[in-house]
């Protein structure tokens, strides 16, 4: 199937989530039996009841899966209290957030329904469909239409549409933190079916696990030029169960690896995959290995490993990975101050491509000048990354980190402007090049794009951006290396 006509609404992108109708909270005490909950969803029509001491204290919620999984297929008795079904997981939005902000962070969570909150007080809600039918053939239901395909034929099918579903969004004037943010919501959602596919096919795993993903796909910022960055978590078992549990878990890898790569999403080259013995273990044995790289805490190491700090769940048990961010967290408090320093080396290693004339400086590719635009972004992650690290921002999104950096007044507002500003930049003329490359060269994406192919204002920004860059590394060796 190829994408036609106007893929998305031009009014979708400038609504907020205050500009659609809200639904009033309903709600009930934990104590109401489970058929009086039933009822008034009929009477009230809505899909979704809300559990808690009164409008402002919410403690869940309950839907009609709810009810069919939890009720009516466990056979439990209707007359049994609410509070031993209610789903507790409440996500919240800004009425001032976007519809766009919206649908992702339903996709992120996994969640049909977001409550709308304005500081202390609940507005309302919102549905995912309620969401969608606010576009047309727009991105998120495109990747609704990823989540219902089953086979790996068709997830393949759908991975070839996304170079036309990304070129849209460009010339629709979206930005690229959401367009990276949805290539990512798309490759998770991939990457789900086929793990519930390989779950079906060698039986239910012996342990409790998570499978994360890393590097660009654990900070949302995937590009059509992307491979596969992933380790898996497991409970720990008891001595005689290792081997047997170890052995599923190396198998499983390898046959989700093997599927995404056939799709298209590549194996990745340094072998960093869940596949790879060395990055699939339990519990305790990845607490160990953060242990080490922190208190190392060489050069080598944070080079090398730097990308783990970029981590998040896309199935299974997320208490795991969160059990070993809170360990992580706890290591940094303490860590030696050369692990800073070396994190802030990382983004020194980027020299802005600049003449001594301040012009910009290629490579010779295939008898071509060109720009890397990949290692352009790179010092910009990697000074985001450090400065998260250090003063303890759990977001692994570049942009999240730069403007939560913004709000405990590590950057000023113009800097984090300026930063924002520069990725954003870079990260838009990344994607419509990769794009380009893909629908017109029919060519493999790539991250170098040629000199020649950049407008003078083009040159003159990208300059300016390099500009930047070479001002935040002087701030980088001030504050983690101690010298000018």
């Amino acid at each position: 199937m190829q994408i036609k006509g106007p893929f998305v609404s031009e009014q979708f992108y400038t609504k907020q989530v205050k500009d659609l109708l809200v639904r009033s909270i309903r709600w009930v005490t934990p104590n109401t039996p489970i058929d009086i909950c039933a009822q008034k969803m009929a009477q009230e029509q809505v899909s979704c009841l809300f559990i808690g001491n009164g409008p402002s204290d919410l403690l869940g919620y309950i839907t009609d899966l709810t009810l069919r999984d939890k009720v009516l297929a466990a056979g439990l008795n209707p007359t049994d209290p609410v509070s031993v079904i209610f789903e507790s997981d409440l996500v919240t939005i800004s009425p001032e957030s976007s519809l766009v902000e919206a649908l992702l962070l339903m996709f992120q969570t996994k969640a049909r329904y977001l409550l709308v909150k304005d500081n202390a007080d609940y507005l309302g809600w919102i549905s995912r469909t309620k969401v969608l039918t606010e576009q047309s053939q727009g991105p998120f239901l495109f990747i609704q239409s990823v989540k219902e395909a089953r086979h790996i034929s068709e997830l393949k099918e759908k991975w070839t549409q996304m170079p036309t579903l990304i070129q849209v969004l460009i010339e629709r004037g979206m930005k690229g933190e959401f367009i990276t943010q949805i290539i990512s919501a798309v490759v998770d959602t991939i990457t789900q079916r086929v793990i519930e596919r390989v779950l079906k096919e060698i039986g239910p795993a012996p342990a409790k696990f998570v499978f994360f993903v890393l590097g660009s796909q654990g900070r949302g910022e995937l590009t059509l030029k992307t491979d596969q960055d992933n380790a898996i978590i497991y409970e720990d078992k008891a001595n005689e169960q290792r081997e047997l549990v170890r052995s599923y878990f190396l198998e499983f890898a390898t046959k989700v690896s093997t599927a995404l790569d056939e799709i298209g999403i590549e194996f990745c080259q340094g072998n960093l995959m869940a596949m790879n013995p060395k990055w699939t273990h339990s519990l305790s044995h990845w607490k160990r290995n953060y242990d080490q790289w922190i208190s190392d805490a060489s050069q080598e190491t944070a080079m090398n490993y730097s990308t783990f700090f970029d981590c998040r769940a896309i199935f299974g048990e997320e208490s795991l990975l969160a059990d070993l961010k809170e360990h992580m967290q706890g290591l940094l408090k303490d860590a030696p101050e050369r692990f800073f320093i070396n994190l802030g080396h990382n983004a020194l290693q980027y020299e802005p491509p600049l003449t001594f004339f301040r012009k910009i400086k290629t490579e010779d590719i295939e008898g071509k000048k060109q720009l890397n635009l990949k290692q352009t972004l790179r010092p910009i992650v990697d000074l985001a990354r450090v400065y998260a690290l250090r003063f303890e921002i759990s977001e692994t999104n570049t942009i999240q980190r730069i403007n939560n950096l913004q709000k405990k007044g590590v950057f000023t507002e113009k800097e984090a402007q300026e930063l924002t500003h520069a990725f954003e930049y870079l990260m838009n003329l990344r994607l419509e090049n990769q794009a380009n490359i893909l629908l017109d060269q029919h060519q493999k994406p790539k991250n170098y794009i040629k000199l020649e192919q950049l407008t003078k204002v083009q040159q003159v920004t990208l300059t300016e951006i390099f500009k930047v860059i070479e001002e935040f590394q002087a701030r980088i060796k001030l504050t983690f290396t101690r010298s000018l």
